[in-house]
């Protein structure tokens, strides 16, 4: 991240806010705004901006999906400079079919992120599904769930520019 650049926590990098959790909530807080603002101004149908996704968020689906589950103060994973899970939370990265993404339920080794993954990610389906964001719960490889994440495409005459 660049200074002065503000990028949402993907659960794949140091732990968001540096130090300063006043500071990024502030910021995520802003973000957010940002986004439901993109919203109002460009999904032409009106009506409730948390209801549709932006066109915006459809060509970048992590960093709009990272920022809502931010933005709703769920806790994101992280990593330290080695690589290494320092931090139990949401990890959200491309999909394999574009448009979608993936929201894993991650952790240090012991952490106990593996037991709480099924009940974690189901809350956060609400979350995601107010927000215009369709989440399917499945599990992978090695029985490990997660969600894969696309968005609620807009009805007739409801299309976002």
């Amino acid at each position: 991240m660049s200074a002065g650049a503000f990028e949402a926590a993907t659960g794949d990098g140091p732990p968001a806010g540096g130090g300063d959790p006043e500071q990024r909530s502030r910021e995520v807080r802003a973000a957010f705004e940002g986004l439901l603002q993109i919203r109002r101004t460009l999904n032409r149908a009106g009506g409730d901006p948390r209801a549709l996704p932006a066109e915006w968020e459809r060509r970048q689906p992590v960093r709009a999906v990272a920022l809502a589950l931010e933005a709703a103060g769920v806790a994101p994973s992280a990593v330290d400079a080695d690589g290494a899970r320092t931090a139990t939370g949401y990890r959200v990265r491309a999909g394999e079919r574009p448009g979608t993404v993936v929201v894993e339920w991650l952790g240090p080794p012991g952490s106990g992120a593996a037991h709480e993954e099924e009940a974690a990610l189901g809350a956060l389906v609400p979350v995601l599904d107010r927000l215009g964001w369709e989440a399917l719960l499945y599990r992978g490889p090695r029985r490990r769930r997660f969600l894969e994440v696309e968005a609620v495409r807009p009805g007739p005459g409801a299309g976002s520019g």
